[in-house]
């Protein structure tokens, strides 16, 4: 069956439906990461997203138990090739049924290099999964421009506190579109790890007096997250020990009186370079993010910037002054090959002890 992805600049490409035949409207992001598209589709920070996988060809191992979380969030998927033979010893299904499984619809066949060129000149743009061979683009074209993600954390985070017993530090996780890992990497460290709604207040969380309080990744705009940030701010006022990642750091930063900013396109992939600014060490860093904090606006007093992305400038992460807080825009519990700075995880518990 034929499918069409309309942008909202105009231009149109045709290729194969996979997955879901339904109609979506979606921002169009693309990840440069040449293998990992399970952990990619399972990320729950692509919700409201339709992701482009710019490498060839995808689905060459099928679906593998390598989940971030219990289902795929992206509004759909967009790759030039798609493997409908996978071959791996742990294959449970291919991509196809596990789109079509989760009502995701998704695009094949079209040259996902020029519409990444398109992406990175103009900017990440919404656009249309469509069916539909007599679509109007006159009427899309408006409802593609009105298109906004909106407030996706709600989408995304847990509905109730739950446990990951261990014998180590308490720490407590607040869920705002939480990969699997992060909670596994603390525990596999011997952290006892309870995972807390994203609306949770944060006098909840002291009350069970946490060793130490991880803010994850998640979707979206930061700044949609204002009863979230107030909460944060208060427990950077509790003194009790940090650690952000992604859209948690962003969150941090607005909870401190800083600014972010959306992207020209964002970085989502698995080979992103980030120099330590105290030791001008780099590593090798996963990314899915559109948003970033702006180091003009911090105030020095309370924080200063701690990483830094080698390829653009941007900020990478931050240092707060005279607290045992730091935060990181990058996925250290991602592994997109040496697992290069997964000692952060090490870091806040020698933090927290």
């Amino acid at each position: 069956m034929k499918a069409f992805l309309i942008l909202e600049d105009g231009n149109v490409f045709a290729g194969t439906s996979i997955g879901s035949t339904k109609e979506v409207i979606s921002e169009i992001v693309f990840n440069t990461s040449m293998t990992g598209y399970l952990e990619v589709l399972t990320d729950p920070s692509y919700a409201g997203q339709a992701v482009v996988m710019t490498y060839p060809l995808i689905g060459n191992y099928g679906i593998t138990p390598d989940m971030e979380s219990g289902k795929p969030w992206p509004d759909g998927y967009i790759v030039r090739e798609l493997s409908r033979m996978p071959s791996n010893f742990r294959c449970e299904g291919t991509i196809q049924d596990f789109l079509t499984k989760h009502d995701i619809p998704g695009i094949a066949g079209i040259d996902t290099r020029a519409l990444t060129k398109i992406l990175r000149e103009k900017g990440t743009m919404n656009g249309m999964i469509t069916t539909n061979e007599n679509y109007n683009i006159e009427e899309i074209i408006p409802k593609l421009k009105a298109y906004t993600t909106g407030n996706v954390v709600d989408k995304v985070t847990c509905d109730k506190p739950r446990v990951l017993k261990g014998t180590g530090k308490k720490v407590a996780l607040l869920d705002f579109g939480a990969k699997n890992n992060i909670a596994q990497s603390l525990n596999k460290r011997g952290c006892e790890v309870t995972i807390y709604p994203a609306h949770t207040k944060a006098e909840e969380i002291l009350a069970s007096n946490p060793d130490g309080i991880m803010l994850s990744n998640g979707p979206g705009d930061p700044k949609e997250c204002q009863d979230i940030i107030q909460e944060i701010k208060k427990l950077y006022d509790s003194n009790t020990p940090i650690f952000a990642i992604c859209l948690g750091h962003q969150l941090m930063a607005l909870a401190t009186g800083a600014d972010t900013h959306k992207m020209k396109y964002g970085h989502r992939g698995g080979n992103h370079p980030v120099k330590d600014l105290a030791t001008n060490r780099v590593y090798i860093s996963s990314q899915n993010h559109g948003y970033v904090v702006d180091t003009d606006t911090l105030d020095p007093k309370i924080a200063k910037p701690a990483f830094v992305n080698v390829n653009d400038g941007t900020n990478e992460g931050l240092e707060y002054v005279g607290k045992n807080i730091f935060t990181v825009q990058f996925h250290p519990e991602a592994c997109p090959g040496p697992q290069d700075s997964s000692y952060l995880f090490d870091r806040f518990i020698d933090m927290m002890s």
